[in-house]
């Protein structure tokens, strides 16, 4: 496994490495070494997964010691730790040789395949962004070319599925600027890494569902245990953005006084806003004062998956990251998206528009902020017990988690996947 260096994308490849080590097949799992200590407690099969430390080159322009998106402080660096992944071909390069897995799993590290083919290795690029956003997104009908516009990406590509999936003309033009426009790592453009793992004829395997098992109610922190049990069942809105997503000071500001604006109780982790240190000091003025009791706003990583289990908890206000909507969606929390950059607004279209198990937070034309009134808005829409909207969407999303919980599907998709794979060592 030599997933790109995001904890978006390396806790998905440990939870397929978890599930592969359930059926007992060996794992090796190249990891950064200060970073391996934050995922240990999630590797299940110890005696099946072998975590392979590696060193991240330093790039000049990063933090000293920096492995992971989440040891910067924005986007804006998140080439230079392509960059600086790029750099460690010579390890893995030798790893493999010594190794000789079957198998390499990779996502943008879009080399891989040359380092694997001369060694009898096959390789994989495993997506852990959803099937939609993914041929939303890169599918065969969309053109790279170089007088591609924002308006070619406001729409599904040919061929994709009957939807109602559309994109602002803003909202293309971002993603169209990251994707083609800038360079994400070693002067390459992100869509090129992509395209140079899919362009020619290949087969596509789908994985199922990768739903992971939570852990134990009882190892909730016990001043977060404390603080939910004080709240009657389904009253507390739950929000956070991950581990890589910070926000300007603006729309920290209109975020959070939004869900102050809702009157309910509430629970925020959310990464200082750029250019702040600390929680404390980016908070708008009174309103520790105007929430005491009500309202937590934290600024370091907690335990999301059993956060949104707690029985307190009924409203999940989200980034749109695609394991955040995975752990969601098989908890009895309600979604309140609000995404921000690339396929996190396809996998909120997607989310609340195709499947109906959400309400996106509204941004009117052209605004590129979210505003403290639409935030409030989308939450009471999905909490008020009366709303219309509220009861298709808990419907909706009760459906889906009786489905995504029925084990039989799980071990069905899985174990016709690792048919396939092997069935490429024929």
């Amino acid at each position: 496994m030599f997933p790109w260096l995001v904890m978006g994308h390396l806790i998905p490849y440990l939870q397929l490495s978890n599930m592969l080590a359930q059926r007992g097949h060996k794992i090796h799992f190249f990891i950064p070494i200060n970073t391996k200590p934050k995922l240990e407690h999630l590797n299940l099969h110890p005696n099946l997964i072998t975590f392979v430390p590696f060193t991240v080159p330093h790039v000049e322009g990063l933090p000293l010691g920096a492995e992971t998106t989440n040891d910067i402080a924005s986007y804006t660096l998140h080439p230079l730790i392509m960059t600086a992944m790029d750099l460690t071909r010579p390890a893995l390069e030798a790893s493999l040789k010594h190794l000789k897995p079957n198998f390499v799993f990779f996502d943008l590290a879009h080399w891989v395949p040359t380092l694997a083919r001369p060694l009898g290795i096959k390789s994989l690029r495993y997506s852990v962004v959803s099937p939609a956003t993914s041929s939303y997104l890169v599918g065969p009908a969309r053109k790279f070319h170089e007088n591609v516009t924002p308006d070619d990406f406001t729409k599904p590509p040919l061929g994709f599925p009957a939807s109602s999936m559309k994109l602002s003309l803003q909202e293309a033009r971002a993603i169209l600027d990251v994707m083609v426009e800038k360079e994400f790592g070693s002067g390459i453009p992100f869509v090129r890494r992509i395209l140079i793992a899919l362009i020619v004829r290949k087969p596509v395997i789908l994985a199922g569902p990768l739903i992971p098992e939570p852990p134990p109610a009882s190892t909730l922190e016990e001043r977060w245990a404390k603080w939910l049990n004080s709240f009657k069942p389904k009253a507390v809105i739950f929000c956070s953005f991950g581990s890589e997503c910070v926000l300007g000071k603006e729309q920290f500001e209109e975020l959070v006084l939004g869900l102050e604006l809702t009157g309910m109780p509430f629970f925020a982790a959310l990464k200082p806003p750029l250019g702040f240190e600390t929680i404390e000091d980016s908070l708008p003025g009174g309103f520790f004062g105007r929430t005491k009791g009500r309202g937590v706003v934290y600024g370091d990583w907690v335990q999301q998956q059993l956060i949104m289990g707690h029985t307190s908890v009924g409203c999940y206000v989200t980034h749109c990251g695609s394991g955040s909507l995975s752990e969601a969606m098989v908890n009895e929390c309600e979604l309140v998206l609000m995404p921000m950059v690339g396929e996190k607004i396809v996998n909120s279209r997607f989310v609340s528009r195709d499947l109906e198990v959400g309400v996106e937070v509204e941004r009117g034309e052209g605004e590129e902020f979210f505003s403290r009134e639409s935030v409030c808005k989308a939450i009471r829409l999905v909490m008020e017990v009366d709303s219309e909207v509220g009861k298709k969407v808990r419907g909706n999303n009760a459906k889906w988690r009786e489905l995504l919980l029925r084990k039989s599907l799980d071990n069905s998709d899985f174990d016709s996947f690792i048919q396939k794979l092997k069935g490429m060592l024929e």
